[in-house]
């Protein structure tokens, strides 16, 4: 077969090329590092690293994710320990103020302390995080949750939002406590109801406890009043909010008093003509119950009489129940960190076995390349040296 020289040029010129496309596309992984660089190299590996790559950044999201979770809810348990000492602190106050050998000015000093105290829980409340919004807000982050109002008591403007941060495929984790749960909503020390004792008290008595024992009872105030009922003993009359009385013979002050669905149990004997009442209640500011702790401390002329013993009772209860509250409240802060350990923790692993299965599936092993690389440029070295001396070949160098 004649092969013409128009042809010959053509298969040794692309001949050249692919040696040098070869060498080439050897140089380039050389450079990178890199055996895959582009689909065309392998199209399975290349699948593979793609998805790699993706998993790679899901969980790099994820890690962002939890270093912001983790800087918040360390603060938040941090600021949220302050404020458990801080109340734990104010207990110790109060009864360190009922010394009877206490003088006036001594206790007025107890009672300033507990309203450094309070302004300083107060602070605690209205921290700000790293961004100048504030923690304990719940969604209204920008609002200042905690402030006195014209009456002098505390209000809560935040809401009972729950910031949520994903941390991982369909887990989320919570990022802040909201302020209502830490220090509005602690439950009663009494139960259901707070009690309102009278100046004129005289039997040494508190309520230790009223609870709803039957839930569809509506709760009302209830008024109990104390009678001699000429055999040594006592009559108890208890009254609704709408007049309606209910009578109870020699009462026995070890046993319940059980009426309506409800059951108050009382700490303590009361005198005939002692009166006192309860009103609904199921949960307690400890703002208000430090607060209610400063004007018993001030009022010399109750603090050491029954009625501000009965009010003192129900006050370190309340107090009780406010440390267990912001407790709870850390102690959630704390394992929503727990998790957050774990999950990072999980994230970190998978990011290992992604990246050393996406070193097998795309890293060069530069031995095997450069070794290519030779035999390609020997290669080409003798096609271009093939090429030449064809290419210059003419008949007349035989004539």
């Amino acid at each position: 077969m004649r092969i013409s020289t128009a042809q010959m040029f053509n298969q040794s010129i692309t001949s050249v090329l692919d040696k040098q496309t070869s060498t080439s596309k050897i140089l380039e992984q050389l450079s990178s590092g890199k055996r895959v660089n582009t689909a065309g190299d392998d199209p399975v590996a290349a699948i593979g690293i793609d998805n790699l790559n993706q998993q790679n950044a899901l969980v790099d999201q994820f890690m962002k994710n939890i270093d912001y979770a983790n800087n918040h809810l360390s603060l938040t348990e941090s600021k949220l320990g302050s404020a458990e000492t801080l109340v734990g602190s104010t207990r110790e106050q109060v009864l360190r103020a009922i010394n009877g050998g206490l003088s006036d000015s001594e206790r007025q000093m107890i009672a300033d302390e507990l309203r450094g105290t309070l302004e300083e829980l107060l602070a605690v409340a209205n921290t700000r995080d790293e961004s100048g919004n504030f923690m304990f807000s719940g969604y209204e982050t920008g609002k200042q949750p905690f402030a006195f109002d014209a009456s002098g008591n505390v209000v809560y403007s935040g809401d009972s939002g729950v910031r949520d941060a994903i941390v991982a495929s369909g887990v989320t984790v919570a990022t802040n406590i909201p302020g209502d749960q830490a220090f509005m909503n602690a439950p009663s020390g009494l139960g259901d109801f707070s009690a309102n004792y009278l100046a004129t008290q005289v039997g040494d008595f508190n309520v230790q406890s009223a609870k709803i024992t039957n839930p569809s009872v509506v709760p009302e105030q209830y008024t109990f009043d104390f009678a001699d009922n000429g055999a040594g003993g006592l009559d108890l009359t208890v009254t609704d909010s709408g007049g309606t009385a209910q009578v109870f013979t020699n009462f026995d002050a070890t046993n319940p008093v059980s009426f309506n669905g409800i059951e108050v149990k009382l700490s303590g004997m009361p005198a005939a003509g002692d009166s006192f009442s309860i009103t609904p209640q199921s949960e307690v500011s400890i703002f208000d119950t430090i607060s209610q702790a400063i004007s018993l401390v001030e009022d010399t002329n109750k603090i050491d009489t029954p009625q501000g013993m009965a009010e003192l009772a129900q006050i370190l209860n309340n107090l009780d129940g406010g440390v267990n509250q912001i407790s709870i409240a850390r102690g959630q802060a704390g394992n929503s960190l727990k998790s957050l350990d774990s999950h990072s923790a999980t994230h970190t692993e998978e990011k290992l076995v992604n990246s050393s299965a996406l070193s097998m599936l795309e890293d060069l092993d530069y031995a095997s390349a450069i070794t290519e690389l030779e035999k390609q440029q020997l290669a080409l070295n003798a096609v271009s040296s093939v090429f030449s001396k064809v290419g210059s070949t003419t008949l007349f160098d035989y004539i």
